[in-house]
């Protein structure tokens, strides 16, 4: 089965191109602050993006549709090395995505937003990877 990865895809093309914008504003403007919210955003939809595919992938190893849909975040990526989907060391670094995304209640501020811009290089890099796999499909 492989699915639909448009919308990821565009996701986590928006997410580069909104970097991209940042890196070229001087970090003193309103523009930086402009590129830095729409990164942010970019990174939480993306992510929340990245979770639903994977639950749908997810659903071929379970018998109950609604057990999948139950998962949590970290169930649903524990559960997607388990079927070699993602690597252990995959998973991981998503759980810090998870975790940094769960800051923003607590943060709205420039340290949380400034927090988040480091882990955008790899983060980036880990959505495309996982992209790629579900749109191949699970083997």
């Amino acid at each position: 089965m492989s699915l639909n990865t448009e919308h990821l895809q565009r996701c986590v093309q928006t997410l580069e191109s909104a970097l991209v914008l940042l890196e070229q504003s001087p970090s003193d403007s309103i523009e930086y602050e402009v590129f830095r919210n729409a990164v942010v955003k970019g990174f939480e939809l993306t992510l929340e993006t990245s979770v639903k595919l994977l639950r749908k992938t997810l659903k071929l190893y379970f018998s109950s549709s609604k057990a999948v849909d139950q998962l949590t975040f970290k169930d649903a990526f524990r559960h997607a090395a388990k079927h070699d989907l993602l690597t252990g060391e995959e998973v991981e670094r998503w759980f810090i995505y998870r975790d940094n995304s769960n800051n923003t209640a607590h943060d709205y501020g420039e340290r949380f937003a400034e927090t988040t811009l480091v882990l955008m290089p790899g983060f980036v890099e880990d959505a495309k990877r996982l992209e790629e796999r579900l749109a191949r499909g699970a083997d």
